[in-house]
């Protein structure tokens, strides 16, 4: 049995360091998530005196009940559930169907269909020239312009791309050999292999179409179809302006308020932190290989 490898005291210095580093960092990004769930579930009285600083104080689910009871919120919700899960569905098929032809070799013009497609990632027409295609296309206060605009992103495509062109091409070859088709290849080859990166992918696409705020304000009058974000900036502006005037609200009133807006910011980002652990292994996996290797 080979001896234990000797560790110095240098490297048991550097060691602690990384920890305390790793262990600052950790506590820095999840300080914002703690306070705000604290401040959701404490006693009214304390969050009204911001008295709640990390851990909570007392214990009152009154603001949950005021959320859950809310049915313009749910409206909403709803929408931003079409949208991601319509819009992630958009991106991967598109992504994949583009990424899979620009990672073989035979493909004719590759090389400049590539730069067409890197150059979109460093210029574009801007706002005026997007809300005008927009509207001449019919998209304007409809659903899809939520969905279209952003049906390809370019730094996605050539991740994925990237990774395809990493994969044996042997084993590309041999199934051609066999008779089968491109189609064939890429749904019983390459995409169970290319597990990790798609999943990578599509949680960014996903968390990207959840937190999409800029294109509704842009493309969606229509309250009836307006995303959960702009509910939500619509909801925090106006509970800021009901607690400013808490001599016509009352106190009870200014407390609900004010504890309303941290319960309805739990409840939004909810379903993004109940998926990612499900995601976990294929982001630790994927996350890097596609971006290094070429």
């Amino acid at each position: 049995m080979a001896g234990k490898r000797k560790i110095s005291k240098g490297a048991y210095a550097g060691l602690i360091l990384i920890y305390i580093c790793m262990l600052i960092v950790i506590l820095i990004t999840l300080y914002p998530f703690i306070y705000v769930f604290s401040m959701s579930v404490s006693d009214p009285m304390s969050v009204l005196k911001q008295e709640v600083w990390f851990l909570p104080k007392g214990f009152n689910l009154d603001s949950y009940k005021m959320v859950f009871e809310n049915e313009e919120l749910w409206m909403h919700y709803g929408n931003t559930i079409w949208y991601t899960v319509t819009g992630t569905l958009v991106n991967m098929i598109l992504t994949i169907l583009g990424a899979y032809p620009l990672s073989r070799k035979s493909l004719i013009m590759r090389k400049q269909i590539m730069f067409f497609i890197s150059f979109t990632m460093f210029f574009s027409g801007g706002m005026i020239p997007l809300f005008i295609v927009v509207n001449k296309l019919g998209l304007y206060d409809s659903r899809w312009s939520m969905i279209l605009p952003v049906a390809v992103n370019a730094w996605n495509l050539i991740i994925a791309r990237t990774y395809f062109q990493g994969l044996p091409e042997g084993l590309i070859e041999s199934a051609k050999l066999d008779g089968a088709n491109d189609f064939q290849v890429l749904w019983k080859i390459i995409i169970p292999l290319s597990k990790p990166i798609l999943a990578v992918l599509a949680l960014f696409s996903a968390v990207g179409h959840w937190n999409a705020y800029f294109n509704a304000v842009l493309f969606l009058p229509s309250p009836q179809k307006q995303p959960l974000q702009i509910y939500l900036q619509k909801l925090l502006i106006n509970m800021s302006d009901a607690a400013a005037g808490n001599t016509q609200f009352g106190l009870n009133r200014s407390m609900q308020v004010i504890q309303l807006r941290y319960s309805t910011i739990i409840v939004v980002i909810l379903p993004i932190i109940c998926v990612y652990p499900f995601l976990q292994k294929y982001f630790v996996q994927g996350v890097m290989v596609g971006a290094i290797k070429e």
